[in-house]
């Protein structure tokens, strides 16, 4: 049995304006960033980073921390050296719809 479910305009416009919210642990975030625990938990005792307590455990914002770690400078350091930076040189983006050669580039401008 199918059953089509109609929904308005407006609800499905709404849907899409919510961002899904990405959470992780301290120690993920730790591993992510190249830092110590420790650091993650003073930013998070300074309020630098938002963040939930699930079940006793912190789970930050990931999108907090991203901006929390491109402020700092260190931080924007060690996650170049130790965290995921290291590894953004090794990325190969085939589709030139989100990482456009220069090649492309120019066919679009012609």
């Amino acid at each position: 049995m199918y059953r089509l479910i109609y929904t308005s305009m407006s609800e499905t416009t709404a849907q899409k304006d919510q961002k899904e919210i990405i959470r992780v642990s301290v120690s993920e975030a730790a591993r992510l960033f190249g830092v110590n625990a420790q650091t993650i938990r003073r930013a998070i005792k300074n309020q630098e980073i938002t963040y939930v307590v699930v079940a006793g455990r912190y789970k930050i914002n990931f999108e907090s921390l991203v901006k929390w770690s491109q402020m700092k400078t260190t931080v924007k350091n060690k996650t170049n050296q130790q965290g995921i930076g290291q590894y953004v040189s090794k990325w190969k983006i085939n589709n030139t719809l989100y990482s456009p050669s220069a090649k492309s580039l120019k066919k679009r401008k012609k």
